[in-house]
């Protein structure tokens, strides 16, 4: 397989973080001193991608701005000096960003099938933007090995506790076929603990081949009275071999509170200029919850 383009689904609504959310895509929520999406299409850049496609929605013309050059602020940044100014061109120098909008949410799957014209007939990876990594590879890079080493989809997997799985769609697994890799036998959208497959929940990442959108097309409304990708996927599996892969690295779920929170910390933790402070206030936090 031979990854060029990359999409991301960003047209939910967002509706764990309102009142946040009610004027701003949830994909513009800052981690850090960046946009949630923004780390996503770094990531993309990372692995040598240059098509990037956004699927919006309603709402999220936020993002298109953000991925558009800001001609007055640049200008001033120039003047000044500002050291910033390579931080708001350099993925505008870089990557292709394209969109399309999701007229009607009807699901990931729904989402991913409306990139079908874009793709047209190319291997390409799917970058959910609820989830971010820390990781010595970027996550995305890690399963592209893969696929290109076994010629053959793939999807990121994480063990996930028995209280979460059912937000989960979980994978049936065959052989390991190397370390963290494992041969998928089936697929099953947000199970009840006790009748999931496996503990291994899909996340996030996805190398898909262009057959996936045949799929689509056949499949039913299923989980959520949604179009879901891992119904999709569990057709694919049936006839094609398809991969579960265990990434290295941390993962944060930023499509809700929590999730965001932890991120906030643990990437302003890989910055030189805010680790101390970080650390500092984290200190002060501990002793405070200590106190009587």
């Amino acid at each position: 397989m031979r990854v060029q383009k990359a999409v991301v689904p960003a047209a939910g609504l967002g509706t764990r973080f309102l009142p946040a959310t009610k004027a701003q895509p949830k994909e513009m929520l800052p981690v850090v001193d960046r946009p949630a999406i923004h780390y996503i299409a770094e990531e993309v850049d990372a692995c040598g991608i240059r098509d990037l496609l956004i699927v919006t929605g309603r709402g999220k013309r936020a993002i298109e701005d953000h991925f558009d050059r800001a001609i007055e602020l640049e200008q001033l940044l120039r003047k000044t000096g500002n050291p910033r100014l390579r931080e708001v061109q350099r993925l505008l120098d870089r990557l292709q960003v394209f969109y399309v909008r999701q007229g009607v949410p009807r699901g990931l799957g729904h989402a991913i099938a409306c990139a079908e014209r874009h793709i047209d007939q190319e291997d390409f990876a799917v970058l959910l933007p609820d989830d971010l990594y820390l990781s010595p590879e970027p996550a995305l890079a890690q399963l592209i090995s893969v696929a290109e080493q076994l010629d053959a989809p793939v999807v990121a997997v994480v063990p996930v506790p028995a209280a979460d799985i059912s937000r989960y769609g979980v994978v049936a697994v065959g052989e390991e076929v190397r370390a963290g890799v494992f041969r998928v036998l089936d697929m099953v959208e947000k199970p009840r603990a006790e009748e999931a497959p496996s503990h291994l929940g899909v996340v996030g990442r996805y190398v898909l081949p262009p057959e996936i959108f045949a799929h689509l097309r056949r499949t039913k409304p299923g989980a959520g009275g949604e179009i879901q990708l891992t119904d999709a996927l569990r057709a694919l599996c049936h006839s094609r071999p398809v991969y579960a892969v265990t990434l290295v690295g941390e993962r944060y779920d930023i499509g809700e509170p929590l999730g965001l929170l932890r991120a906030q910390i643990s990437f302003a933790l890989q910055r030189p200029d805010l680790r101390q402070g970080v650390e500092d206030f984290l200190a002060e936090v501990a002793k405070s919850i200590g106190r009587p």
